[in-house]
């Protein structure tokens, strides 16, 4: 197994930590990368734009892949135009808030 750190490229999450995936080293592929990092992320693969090894390197094919080494860490750079992938929560879903607080009158 090659085992990858991967994680959902976005600054504007508080927590943005790497998880570890593990590939099978005789399917090295970028599509079974790709499957496989959206499957345990979360994500659909229709809403990731490409696969960013850091800091700097765009991966493209099967032969980029091929040659990752374990624990290198890669993110998935999502589309912009899907404002539904990273929802911020109402003011009643934040832990802390308190309904009864905000049924107050003066």
């Amino acid at each position: 197994e090659l085992v990858l750190k991967v994680r959902i490229q976005n600054p504007n999450l508080r927590e943005n930590d790497f998880i570890e995936i593990e590939l099978d080293r005789q399917e090295l592929t970028y599509k079974e990368l790709l499957r496989v990092s959206c499957c345990e992320l979360g994500v659909n693969p229709e809403h990731v734009q490409k696969i960013r090894k850091l800091p700097n390197t765009m991966l493209r094919k099967d032969k980029d892949v091929a040659r990752l080494q374990d624990f290198q860490e890669l993110e998935l750079v999502l589309t912009v135009s899907d404002k539904n992938l990273f929802r911020v929560p109402t003011l009643s879903e934040r832990s802390g808030y308190n309904k009864k607080a905000s049924e107050l009158t003066y």
